[in-house]
């Protein structure tokens, strides 16, 4: 990247997040941070989103799910009676038990193998169910890191009617932008945030955010004029239904 002149520095809070810049202009932009609120407040939004975007890709198998619990259940099943030689009285007696016991432990033996199976291959989707959720959150994460990382991004900043403080960050070479908010409260029950793209009137859905943190827009940010934040009923609507928290120009 080359060096940024003072008036840009305020541009390169996503890049410095990431670690994307070069030696010199991080040094130059930590400098700027020390007087800087804005640029400190944004950087730790940015910093915050790309945590917890890392964090959403790993997921831990719950207690119940692991081979070594299941196995040890297994282990628990009451096996059959050691084999005796029975002296008098006591040999009926003891083929009876025996013929019981037979059955019995079978029972229990195809009902454990028949819970095992049915649990392992539950596991196997719930891996496969984390494995997909893992590798949508990887091409999130990727997809926002670069367009916040990308050399012709640009930042417009603005603040919603009920004082979120927001951005928006486009790469015209990606065709992409996302959007970030700090300070969003929460919404009503029954209700979710939802983004907006303007192109001269026309709003499409752009996608929701539910709480602080960044998210890549949905669309085609190309020919839009600004993006637009309402607060919709659960699920979305097809148009905006109330007067929008935040219209925020984009840069031609």
């Amino acid at each position: 990247m080359t060096r940024q002149h003072h008036s840009d520095l305020h541009a390169l809070t996503a890049a410095y997040a990431l670690h994307a810049l070069d030696p010199v202009e991080r040094d130059e932009f930590a400098a700027h941070l020390t007087h800087c609120e804005d640029c400190r407040r944004e950087v730790s939004g940015f910093e915050a989103t790309a945590a917890r975007l890392a964090a959403s890709v790993g997921r831990t198998p719950p207690e119940a799910l692991k081979r070594r619990r299941t196995l040890a259940a297994v282990e628990g099943v009451r096996r059959l009676p050691p084999r005796v030689r029975a002296v008098g009285p006591t040999a009926g007696l003891t083929r009876s038990v025996r013929r019981k016991a037979v059955p019995l432990a079978l029972a229990a033996s195809l009902a454990a193998a028949v819970s095992f199976a049915g649990l392992a291959a539950w596991q196997h989707r719930q891996n496969e169910d984390a494995r997909q959720q893992a590798r949508q959150a990887q091409e999130r994460l990727e997809a926002v890191s670069g367009v916040l990382a990308a050399p012709d991004a640009r930042t417009v900043h603005g603040r919603a009617t009920n004082g979120a403080v927001t951005a928006v960050v486009s790469s015209g070479r990606q065709n992409r932008a996302v959007f970030t908010t700090t300070g969003l409260p929460v919404p009503a029950e029954g209700h979710t945030y939802q983004l907006w793209l303007d192109h001269e009137g026309t709003m499409p859905p752009a996608g929701f955010i539910h709480a602080d943190g960044t998210v890549l827009l949905d669309g085609d940010p190309a020919d839009a004029t600004g993006v637009g934040l309402t607060l919709e009923p659960a699920g979305g609507s097809v148009r905006p239904t109330t007067r929008p928290l935040l219209l925020l120009a984009l840069p031609a």
